[in-house]
């Protein structure tokens, strides 16, 4: 009988981490936006720190970034219990704030002087190396204030993050989501700063590579620090893109006429139906940030002027 009792458990124990692991893979789809996003955000955070206080600051952000979850995790599961009708109207807000996050890039990039000045993440980058240069400024109170900053947008991501897997995890069990959701915050938190810390260490690695006397070290080196700067532009434009696609998907599957919309689109696109639905929603998340961005900076111009 106890054996039974103990095979049922077992049972029951393998189910809920199947649940979790089959949860904790498709938020992580969902969320890749978010992530990409997260992921080259903080290395431009770091970008311009002293070199030999790089892992330091991103060891303090990443603490911050565990208790911001440990903060938003029990609040996800308490709206899921007691209000599960706001998880929609919350996910519409997270895919609406991507899209502007992403119209806000492309327009920095193509039109930075349609943005109000405190949206220039160049002249923050600038102030950062600025900085470290000047001896006159106190590097602990400006660290601490550049941590301070980058925690802050670490829980505006961090939410992003557990809003859009509650809302793929909507028809499960509160255990599941529960388990589901500290998964996710531990994974994506561990693995964004992880791979921080080794992005922002990559050209300190090239340097002392260029200081050993063989030529394949000293090859070895230069091309570390020829592909630092490309890895970083690659990570900015590749979570751009994915904040555009995963927004857009999100207001999409939202809002009944855009899904009836990419449903007609994909079945006569046949066998391209797969990308031509990933390219609708791209649109539309373009679409719906360049629109939000058009009166936030409305409203900044309009606040400035009083």
């Amino acid at each position: 009988m106890a054996g039974g009792s103990l095979l049922m458990l077992l049972d029951d124990i393998g189910t809920i981490l199947d649940d979790v692991a089959a949860m904790t893979k498709l938020a992580a789809k969902k969320t890749a936006g978010v992530l990409g996003d997260d992921l080259a955000l903080n290395a431009q955070q770091v970008t311009g720190v002293s070199a030999d206080r790089e892992l330091a600051v991103v060891w303090a952000v990443a603490k911050g970034s565990f208790i911001n979850k440990l903060i938003l995790v029990p609040a996800a599961l308490i709206i899921s219990a007691v209000a599960a009708w706001l998880i929609t109207p919350l996910l519409m807000l997270g895919g609406l704030f991507l899209c502007f996050e992403g119209a806000e890039k492309v327009v920095h990039k193509f039109a930075p002087q349609l943005l109000p000045p405190d949206t220039d993440s160049e002249t923050a980058h600038q102030e950062r190396l600025a900085a470290n240069a000047d001896d006159s400024v106190d590097l602990v109170a400006f660290e601490k204030e550049k941590i301070k900053g980058a925690i802050r947008t670490d829980f505006i991501l961090s939410a992003e993050i557990v809003v859009i897997s509650l809302g793929v995890m909507s028809a499960t069990t509160l255990q599941t989501k529960a388990l589901s959701l500290a998964t996710i915050a531990i994974l994506m938190t561990v693995g964004v700063y992880g791979l921080v810390a080794l992005i922002v260490k990559i050209d300190d690695a090239g340097l002392k590579l260029l200081q050993k006397p063989d030529q394949a070290s000293k090859k070895l080196g230069h091309a570390l620090l020829a592909f630092a700067p490309k890895l970083m532009k690659f990570l900015s434009i590749a979570g751009t893109l994915a904040m555009f696609l995963v927004g857009g998907g999100i207001l999409v599957h939202g809002i009944d006429i855009l899904h009836h919309q990419a449903e007609d689109l994909a079945a006569l696109s046949g066998v391209f139906g797969g990308l031509t639905g990933s390219l609708y929603n791209g649109v539309v998340g373009l679409i719906a940030g360049l629109i939000i961005l058009a009166f936030y900076v409305a409203f900044k111009k309009a606040k400035g002027a009083h």
